[in-house]
């Protein structure tokens, strides 16, 4: 269980992506958090240690980063893991056979994949629904329903979850309320402050920010919830390298100077989006055109880096991301980078054809992930690309 120093709390967001939860080095005062790589640790005689046993319970690489985003988030209690899919294995870990999830229906494939093909096996049920509507989640509950989980905004529709109305719901009912807040990262959205009980990262994207590690994170204000993952953590022992913590505690250091410069950039790249006639549809909830602009400006600081749109034909979205040169082809998102990528055919190949169709991911939907670049190379990048998508 790690907890964040008391004072983290009373520092403003900069500077607790700086220095949260990282403590003077006492061998030669290091600056940065050294990176343990080791297994284990000598004790000094049977039961007297210095806190640390053996590395896959106690690293202090990464407790600092655990301490680090837990603080960020606003909560006291940090867990990081091996992977994004391992931070919700243990979260789905705290349910039972019989337990019921609703789930939105627009999250990224591998959770639906987890969820669906694996945890199904085991007797866990899950409803999937458009959670743009508060009330589509109060009529999918049951009985049996323990959980509600959410992504805002969602990948890759760009859809937003009203995370006050949901988490009123869930503590009304006494519900877990788990939020994956990977998109908008805790500089433009913190949820635990709307009420939900655990948040849930992928600290491979905009965390780390820089494409060179793959990484969980789940934070929680709850010390029974803590003392759960905790142990789960430890028992299944998906935590990452030491290396990893410490590459991810790196990039957040400038986590906040990323953010408004993404945020910058998919402002920018949105509105010239929205003069291109190839588009027929787009997806920002930055946009004043929106259907749920209003309540991104209620619930969120910015509007981050992440745009979707479609091309209406299949060919011409295929010509387009294979057209780009600074927009690079490939999964993942939020590095410095900008990429561009095919959700039908890459993060959501393993959502269902049907399902993915109800929400409007079509086979022509193209993401974009705008990275830190110059503004202006990344639109005469897209102008190319579209020449290219016309055939």
């Amino acid at each position: 269980m790690t907890r964040i120093l008391p004072s983290d709390h009373d520092h403003q967001f900069a500077t607790r992506s700086v220095h949260a939860g990282q403590i003077p080095e006492p061998l030669a005062g290091a600056v940065m958090t050294p990176v343990y790589q080791t297994s284990t640790y000598v004790q000094d005689g049977l039961g007297k240690h210095k806190g640390y046993e053996y590395a896959r319970t106690q690293n202090p690489t990464r407790e600092a980063l655990e301490r680090n985003v837990a603080s960020l988030e606003g909560g006291q209690h940090g867990f990081a893991f091996g992977s994004g899919l391992a931070a919700l294995d243990a979260v789905l870990k705290l349910l039972r056979s019989g337990d019921h999830v609703v789930c939105g229906d627009n999250v990224y494939g591998g959770t639906h994949r987890l969820m669906e093909r694996v945890y199904t096996e085991f007797g866990v049920h899950f409803t999937f629904v458009d959670m743009r509507e508060t009330g589509n989640v109060e009529r999918a509950v049951t009985p049996a329903t323990r959980m509600i989980y959410c992504e805002t905004p969602t990948n890759p529709m760009m859809n937003l979850v009203d995370l006050r109305a949901v988490g009123d719901l869930a503590q009304a009912r006494g519900y877990l309320y788990v939020v994956d807040n990977t998109f908008a990262t805790p500089y433009f959205q913190r949820p635990l402050e709307a009420g939900a009980d655990i948040i849930l990262h992928s600290t491979t994207k905009y965390l780390n920010g820089h494409s060179d590690m793959v990484g969980g994170m789940l934070v929680t204000a709850r010390d029974d919830l803590a003392e759960r993952l905790g142990f789960i953590q430890n028992a299944a022992g998906a935590v990452p390298g030491p290396m990893d913590c410490w590459l991810a505690l790196r990039g957040i250091k400038t986590l906040p100077l990323r953010m408004r410069q993404h945020d910058a950039n998919g402002r920018a790249v949105a509105a010239w989006l929205t003069r291109r006639p190839e588009v027929r549809a787009l997806y920002y909830p930055g946009l004043p055109s929106h259907p749920q602009h209003d309540l991104a400006c209620r619930q969120m600081t910015g509007f981050g880096g992440m745009i979707s749109f479609d091309l209406g034909e299949v060919a011409a979205a295929k010509r387009f991301v294979e057209g780009t040169r600074i927009f690079a082809l490939a999964e993942s998102l939020g590095g410095v980078e900008s990429l561009v990528g095919h959700p039908a055919s890459m993060t959501h190949a393993s959502v269902p054809p049907a399902m993915r169709q109800k929400m409007g991911l079509t086979d022509s939907l193209v993401r974009l992930s705008c990275g830190i670049e110059d503004a202006d190379d990344l639109l005469a990048d897209l102008d190319q690309a579209f020449a290219a998508s016309r055939g």
